[in-house]
């Protein structure tokens, strides 16, 4: 393969952001000093291309130490990699956190999603805007969710460097906010986890039970109150034995799907491939969801033990662990957590004695909502654009790296831990016949408690948001986050089943649960809806591509008139909500025009 490289040279920063990641080239053909044995042979080309999957990384470690990534610093990358320069441009280019064109070492990312623009994101935006003009060295952002919705609005500073620092501001006025872009490094501290757990301390929860009593960067701590017995229950069972106490259990998987998740494991383990692997989807972007962060940074050991369990039983040595790229503490934790179970013995290359061995890689994301689709964030990890692939083959068979792979989120994951404790009978006997065991729910919006709730399933709408207090003056409530639907305020007696919220016209997804009182203006809701799947639509399949520029367009042209004139709009809308339901690619385009679909016909959004 002839690559043709630009002239354009890295600065000697960019290089050693590279070079810390990739090690010191060995050669003129990976931009070392040209030398008389490299004019013989070309050397490091298949070992090169073998490291594909660490493109992402490098970019990363470029935009981190930099802010942005030049053409000399992805040339070089290209080099060290052998990577062809127009792939690892279109790679570059379709993440939104990362910036080919130059912009100050620090950016301010102001969320202007649902939950934080119905708290006043568009004015934090314009006040941050008016403080930090040209010559403050700080860019301002708008940004879709920032995971953090339970204190909107939100904002999240990065400065480049070495190494980059971050800062949270939430709930985020504009002069806490500039403060936070000003000096990552004096800005308050972030809460705990616990403050995001209204439930806090109820000795009744399963998953959330150790999040504020356990302390999460110890794992003597963790230990102490019950880690690792499962993983201690399942070397006893076998991987058979554990597949089939998932199995009887019920579960299915948490992140929105519902597919049975023994029957995933089963399907991975049987496959005569090899190697397997395990992916924990931990990429959660959907608008109004956090309830993985909050595990993540609350009970770090939960996930690395829960991952330990998945690919023992599914004959997996290693794990990918794919985290939003805007969860920094989450970060900082489960990296820890991983090493110090590394150094411990409970991951590496005999696990607790048993003669298993399994490790956890972690990548990080770069701002990508399709990447939640298993296929597109296993293009992103093997360092290609992040578009879902064509099905079948499904991921079981033909996954990461072309091998079998069960994906699982993680609140699936961390289901399997009172699994294995309790035994599959007493796990099932909580929830319905059809959705066993709790869930979490991402409440936030209008209401006075906004947090992570444990409820077993069947609880219904109401009984989840009476401990919320929701404020008066309810109109609608959205379930699943902008890929669901809209329920009015007379529907609280829905029960929050898959099944349930089936029967209901509605979906459970994720788990979002967002209240809106009549002070939200429902047409710019829906507005700020559309143009999140317009920006997050990867572009490959045309009825995504071009049916969410459509929907937008038309609600665009419904806000600024009302009445009968919408109603030829609304009839577009219909038409062009039926073509990327029926022949998108994956389910971004299949869900992007539930939510308006659910506010015209249940709440009457224009009349």
């Amino acid at each position: 393969m002839d690559l043709h490289f630009g002239d354009s040279e890295p600065t000697d920063e960019e290089r050693a952001a590279v070079d810390a990641l990739l090690g010191p080239p060995e050669s003129s053909w990976e931009g070392a000093d040209r030398s008389d044995t490299d004019l013989r042979w070309a050397r490091g080309g298949r070992e090169a291309r073998d490291r594909r999957d660490l493109l992402l990384p490098g970019l990363h470690a470029v935009n981190d130490r930099v802010g942005w990534i030049s053409e000399g610093a992805l040339n070089y990358l290209c080099r060290r990699l052998t990577v062809p320069p127009a792939e690892a441009y279109g790679v570059a280019t379709f993440y939104a956190m990362f910036s080919l064109r130059p912009r100050p070492a620090t950016v301010l990312h102001v969320c202007t999603d649902l939950t934080c623009a119905a708290a006043g994101a568009d004015d934090l935006c314009a006040g941050a805007e008016a403080r930090l003009g040209p010559g403050s060295g700080v860019a301002v952002e708008r940004s879709p969710c920032l995971g953090l919705c339970e204190r909107a609005p939100a904002a999240l500073a990065v400065r480049a460097g070495d190494p980059a620092r971050t800062a949270v501001s939430a709930p985020a006025t504009v002069a806490a906010a500039v403060r936070a872009a000003g000096a990552p490094d004096a800005a308050p501290a972030e809460p705990p986890a616990v403050t995001a757990v209204p439930q806090a301390g109820d000795p009744s929860l399963t998953l959330l039970g150790r999040v504020g009593v356990v302390d999460p960067a110890s794992l003597d701590d963790y230990r102490a109150h019950g880690g690792y017995t499962a993983l201690r229950r399942a070397f006893a069972l076998g991987p058979a034995g554990v597949i089939r106490e998932v199995t009887d259990s019920g579960l299915v998987g948490r992140g929105g799907a519902a597919f049975p998740t023994g029957r995933k494991w089963q399907a991975t383990a049987s496959r005569p491939d090899r190697p397997h692997y395990l992916v924990c989807n931990a990429d959660e972007s959907e608008p109004g969801t956090f309830k993985d962060r909050v595990i993540m940074e609350g009970d770090p050991y939960a996930l690395v033990e829960a991952m330990t369990i998945a690919a023992y039983a599914t004959g997996a040595h290693t794990g990918h662990l794919y985290l939003r790229g805007e969860y920094p503490r989450a970060l900082l934790r489960m990296r820890h957590a991983v090493d110090r179970a590394r150094a411990r013995g409970l991951l590496g290359d005999d696990i607790l004695g048993q003669g298993y061995a399994f490790d956890i890689e972690i990548r990080r994301g770069a701002g990508a909502y399709v990447c939640g689709e298993e296929t597109a964030l296993f293009n992103s990890i093997e360092g290609y654009r992040g578009e879902p692939r064509s099905k079948p083959p499904f991921p079981v068979e033909k996954g990461l790296f072309g091998k079998p792979t069960v994906e699982n989120n993680v609140e699936t994951l961390v289901n399997v831990l009172p699994i294995l404790t309790r035994g599959a009978p007493a796990y099932a006997a909580t929830g319905t016949p059809d959705s066993t065991g709790t869930k979490l729910f991402c409440v936030s919006g209008s209401v006075e408690r906004p947090g992570v709730y444990e409820v077993p399933f069947g609880t219904t709408l109401g009984g989840l948001l009476e401990p919320a207090g929701v404020r008066e003056g309810l109109r609608a409530v959205l379930l699943g986050g902008a890929a669901g639907g809209f329920v009015r305020a007379d529907e609280l007696d829905i029960p929050l089943t898959f099944e349930g919220t089936r029967e209901a016209g509605t979906t459970l997804g994720s788990g979002v649960v967002m209240a809106f009182d009549d002070t939200v203006p429902l047409p710019r809701l829906l507005l700020r809806i559309a143009r999140f799947f317009r920006d997050e639509s990867c572009g490959q399949c045309v009825p995504c591509r071009v049916g969410t520029v459509r929907q937008e367009e038309a609600l665009h042209r419904i806000v600024e008139r009302t009445g009968a004139d919408a109603a030829g709009d609304i009839a577009l809308l219909r038409e062009v909500g039926r073509a990327m339901r029926d022949a998108s690619i994956c389910g971004l385009g299949q869900t992007a025009w539930n939510a308006v679909e659910s506010a015209i016909d249940r709440l009457g959004a224009y009349e």
